[in-house]
């Protein structure tokens, strides 16, 4: 039986997370932390045995073999420095976007001691998506076929883009031998003047109850290649997530992906 403890526990993920895991046999929600420390009846009602502040995880992530986190980028950085080091011997994966330098450096820190596995997004389709952009983009170079990405999602989401479709810039980015940071372009307003060769473009929607949308464009002169992946149900992601928590546990420390879960490739390679 594997412990799960859960940061972001009073999230919506966090609530998906614990209604998905009571079904299934090898796996147990020990708790989950927050921003603040619920009742034991809201915390029975989000369907965890306790949730704790994030800064006093230790009681609860003990219990746990591997820890998901679904809170936020003050968090994620709450739960990595909560003190007596609880994390320590545990798995962790972290599905929270909008990372900065901070919490990326506190994750690389965290890869030396312990297995860690961040993904933008845990959907088995965006994850072969992301195989296929990449894909494409070293088919169809730059000079002859312009790339924008665009995505959409519900009113309350805090990060603009996606970290999925950042994920996909990259992917698009890496199948052409460069970096994504040198190339990125948001939204565009005004005069712009020509469109640069090699430009990644992203945009953002915002609205209603769009659980997730992500659109690869490649536009040529004479045609378009568009690859795309819609989300239904937020179940989705609460559901490859429980499956990467049972996947690394046990391996040792060092960054996974869910590429190295899902087979796409092996650990050291691409």
């Amino acid at each position: 039986m594997i412990g799960i403890a859960v940061n972001g526990a009073a999230g919506r993920m966090g609530r998906t997370i614990a209604a998905i895991a009571r079904d299934l046999p090898d796996v147990r929600i020990v708790g989950g932390s927050d921003r603040e420390r619920l009742d034991d009846e809201a915390a029975a009602a989000a369907g965890f045995p306790r949730i704790v502040a994030s800064a006093d995880a230790a009681s609860v992530v003990a219990e746990a073999d591997v820890v998901l986190d679904f809170s936020s980028p003050a968090g994620l950085l709450a739960l990595l420095d909560a003190p007596g080091a609880p994390l320590a011997g545990k798995a962790l994966v972290v599905g929270t976007t909008g990372l900065g330098e901070a919490q990326l450096e506190r994750l690389r820190a965290a890869e030396r001691t312990m297995a860690v596995l961040v993904a933008a997004n845990f959907s088995i389709g965006v994850n072969l998506l992301l195989a296929l952009a990449e894909q494409a983009a070293r088919a169809l170079p730059a000079p002859a076929y312009d790339v924008e990405i665009v995505e959409a999602h519900h009113r309350r989401k805090a990060d603009a883009p996606s970290g999925t479709a950042l994920a996909l810039g990259r992917a698009v980015a890496a199948g052409r031998n460069a970096s994504l940071e040198s190339l990125r372009r948001d939204g565009r307003s005004g005069q712009t003047g020509e469109r640069p060769a090699g430009e990644i473009g992203f945009h953002a929607l915002r609205g209603g109850e769009v659980v997730g949308e992500h659109r690869v464009l490649f536009l040529g002169a004479r045609e378009r290649l568009e690859l795309a992946h819609v989300a239904t149900d937020r179940a989705l992601f609460a559901e490859g997530a429980l499956v990467a928590a049972r996947w690394i546990v046990g391996k040792g420390p060092g960054a996974y992906g869910m590429a190295e879960v899902l087979g796409l490739t092996a650990k050291g390679e691409g």
